[in-house]
């Protein structure tokens, strides 16, 4: 009864982990096609205002007006090295949360896809250290991105145009504490019950009767011994073959003669 309690509660944990990992990596997934990673405001007259703001992929602009342009990075290799990071991050990020999210929901209690209990544990644990992967790629992609940002911006011999965190720093962030809060729990509670080994007992040494021949164990030594039956039965056997051996004895009639 006990045992079945523990594995409703492993269950509905997973469940729990499971939507929160995927509600996190939903949010990252999200902030890649966000143009407001970082954006800046200039107002030049009081009726015209121009925003400017970029992510990973490109920089746009736009004003009251309506009328907003992107333009794409122009060349991949002239960009500065914390971006290519970033990028690479962002999408690592990405795919390993889908895997993590496809080894949990195969592992999981409730859906019954995988085989044994062992095994579905370990999957599911699989996949919940594929979450963390995936969680500290995103804290890394925005941490190192609001670094940069924020370093500029407080660096007073900076002189190009300062910009300021957008929401997409902030909802990634979210996201990736979700992964990684999820993460935790269910690589916790999963490789417990999956990589738990029981540690194998000393077996004693064994040794044998010497007239039913049965095994038991000794507790002094790890080897078997068997012991030979005592001299006195050997002789008593032996005697008995003899006697059987002269009784059976057969006489021809030239003996007699």
């Amino acid at each position: 009864m006990k045992a079945t309690k523990y594995r409703t509660l492993v269950m509905y944990m997973e469940i729990g982990c499971f939507v929160t990992c995927l509600a996190g990596w939903i949010l990252v997934c999200s902030t890649l096609p966000t143009e407001y990673w970082t954006f800046s405001e200039v107002g030049s007259i009081v009726l015209t205002t121009s925003n400017y703001y970029s992510n990973l992929w490109r920089d746009c602009i736009s004003d009251t007006t309506g009328v907003s342009d992107c333009k794409d990075y122009p060349s991949m290799l002239g960009l500065p090295a914390y971006l290519h990071g970033c990028r690479a991050l962002a999408v690592c990020a990405v795919i390993t949360g889908f895997f993590g999210g496809v080894l949990t929901l195969i592992g999981m209690k409730c859906t019954k896809i995988g085989g044994s209990e062992l095994a579905n544990a370990r999957v599911t644990f699989s996949g919940g250290i594929t979450y963390l992967v995936s969680g500290f790629c995103g804290m890394i992609t925005y941490s190192w991105w609001a670094h940069k940002v924020i370093s500029e911006y407080l660096n007073p011999h900076f002189r190009a145009k300062k910009f300021e965190l957008g929401t997409a720093i902030f909802v990634g962030w979210g996201g990736a504490v979700l992964l990684l809060s999820g993460g935790t729990v269910l690589s916790y509670f999963s490789g417990k019950e999956g990589l738990h080994t029981n540690s194998s007992k000393r077996r004693p040494a064994s040794y044998a009767t010497a007239r039913t021949r049965r095994t038991y164990r000794l507790p002094g030594s790890s080897s078997r011994v068997t012991l030979v039956p005592p001299l006195f039965y050997e002789g008593r056997k032996s005697r008995t073959t003899r006697a059987t051996t002269k009784t059976s004895k057969s006489y021809s009639r030239d003996a007699f003669v």
